[in-house]
């Protein structure tokens, strides 16, 4: 119940103030192409109750297509690019939130397709009100790019990608308090903030540390670590695995900057990744 209230109070105040972003954001959505400003998609809530969730529209109305984004969507268009770089996008879920469909903290709210395939991890996870926001959704906030890097981002998405969601999903749920939630919040903000204000400064201090010789080159320390147990137990591979390196690495990079440096240099070492095609997805 107490959960509950802090949802229905912050919820409510962050729709306040995003009311004039908001307004903005369908504004540009109408002049650069036809159709609604608001998109709704029927996903799965708690108790596999279904709901609509809202979103801002990001891509063309009318075009075929998988329920998923994976990778480089061509159905974007240019002011859903830039709504779903900063995550505008998502703002209107607030809506849902207030209206008892969500939480601000907790598991994403999926597609059934996806509740059926993995049934047995959503018996579990949605026994709650699924959420903005949860560590799963903190560890994955470049996907999409991730998902652009490999081969059969769908194979990669069902064998790789949600399995890893699902589990750290479940281990935050079986130690959730509000005390934890309102550091995933923090956190996410944090995150934001990082992705959207400071990446260039990240990129410009990191390559000073490198050069300095003050943290090795990240292709240099994947080299290093590559069969340490982040690789042999998990089954992870390719850009999940250089993922958890980042994450691992923490103390060296940063927090804000392990994502960005894994993605940057494994764009940036095709030779490295050749040499070690047996990491990489086939």
């Amino acid at each position: 119940m107490f959960k509950r209230s802090i949802d229905i109070v912050l919820a409510g105040l962050l729709l306040a103030v995003a009311l004039p972003l908001l307004a903005l954001a369908a504004l540009l959505i109408k002049l650069d192409s036809d159709g609604p400003a608001i998109f709704c998609q029927t996903r799965m809530g708690r108790g596999f109750k279904r709901f609509q969730l809202i979103k801002l529209r990001t891509m063309v109305v009318g075009e075929g297509g998988p329920a998923y984004t994976l990778g480089a969507d061509p159905r974007i268009t240019r002011t859903g690019r830039w709504l779903r770089k900063l995550k505008l996008d998502e703002l209107p879920q607030l809506w849902n939130v207030l209206q008892g469909d969500m939480s601000l903290v907790g598991p994403r709210p999926v597609i059934p397709e996806l509740t059926e395939e993995f049934a047995g991890a959503y018996e579990q996870l949605l026994a709650v009100r699924p959420g903005l926001t949860d560590p799963a959704t903190l560890k994955y906030c470049c996907e999409v790019e991730m998902l652009a890097m490999v081969p059969d981002p769908l194979r990669y998405f069902k064998s790789v990608v949600t399995p890893d969601k699902l589990r750290i999903s479940q281990a935050y749920l079986r130690r959730a308090t509000v005390w934890t939630d309102l550091g995933v919040l923090a956190s996410t903000a944090l995150a934001l903030c990082a992705s959207v204000c400071q990446r260039p400064l990240r990129a410009a201090v990191s390559a000073r540390l490198v050069g300095a010789g003050l943290m090795p080159s990240y292709a240099e320390g994947v080299r290093r670590r590559r069969n340490q147990p982040a690789f042999e137990h998990t089954g992870v591979v390719g850009p999940i695995a250089m993922w958890t390196f980042a994450e691992e690495s923490s103390g060296l990079y940063g927090l804000a900057a392990s994502n960005d440096l894994a993605y940057r240099h494994f764009r940036q070492a095709p030779a490295f990744a050749e040499g070690h095609r047996e990491h990489f997805p086939q």
